[in-house]
């Protein structure tokens, strides 16, 4: 992998991602969201994001997980991509992360207004750290029943869909400023449309896929454009690797 954006003072064989993608230290939240695209903007190939991917890119997500406090995702894209799997616990990290004060590993946290989960996947049975459920106060009783059953569950609004101003708070206050949105895209918009997003980091995957599909963000559109900066530019197999932040 080579780094293009900042230009290196002199050439390096290899970026550490870990410094690359580094929280700011003095931040008390930090959320970025993670997501790959195709060069004209698909999020997803036949159904899921899994086609658009590769090595580098799941390097990049490893990085990111291992520094996070915690992952958001949303109930679909826990069923469509598969989420039956928690963050694994990586040596490489692990000094680090209790350094910082951070358990083995991240949490995910799935949002889920409707609770349509499945709480015997080993994504709930199988955490090294408790999987938390982001929910609304009027979801379906005998679904909550289950979803305290299997872990620790966040109320984040009252009825229809989960307040993600919120229920980001909420973790932020609960000591776990360390957020890491890997959607999908309408969770990402939600998140963005929140005013919650501080950074962006986007694999550009040299596809072009056309027809019709999912964009980064799938919602209503924004009373004003959220401007980003580009911090750091990364590239290997032709993949970018863009890390942007929100100003």
């Amino acid at each position: 992998m080579r780094q293009l954006i900042p230009e290196p003072y002199r050439p390096r064989p290899e970026p550490d991602l870990t410094t690359v993608y580094a929280y700011p230290a003095k931040a008390r939240r930090w959320l970025r969201a993670n997501l790959v695209a195709s060069v004209d903007g698909l999020a997803q190939a036949d159904g899921a994001s899994r086609g658009l991917s590769g090595p580098a890119d799941l390097r990049v997500l490893r990085t990111l997980r291992g520094l996070a406090d915690v992952v958001l995702v949303g109930g679909a894209t826990v069923r469509t991509e598969g989420y039956r799997r928690p963050v694994v616990a990586r040596e490489e990290y692990a000094e680090a992360r209790a350094a910082a004060g951070q358990p083995p590993a991240a949490a995910i946290a799935v949002v889920s207004a409707s609770l349509d989960l499945d709480f015997d996947s080993p994504l709930y049975t199988a955490a090294v750290t408790p999987t938390i459920t982001v929910t609304v106060a009027e979801a379906p009783p005998d679904r909550m029943e289950q979803a305290r059953a299997a872990g620790e569950v966040l109320i984040a609004g009252e009825r229809g869909r989960v307040d993600l101003a919120e229920a980001v708070d909420k973790l932020v206050d609960s000591g776990r400023g360390r957020l890491l949105c890997e959607g999908g895209p309408k969770l990402l918009a939600a998140v963005a449309a929140a005013g919650r997003l501080d950074e962006l980091c986007l694999s550009i995957s040299p596809q072009l896929r056309a027809g019709d599909g999912l964009r980064l963000l799938d919602g209503p559109e924004f009373a004003e454009p959220i401007r980003l900066n580009l911090y750091t530019l990364l590239t290997e197999d032709g993949f970018l690797f863009a890390r942007y932040l929100a100003t």
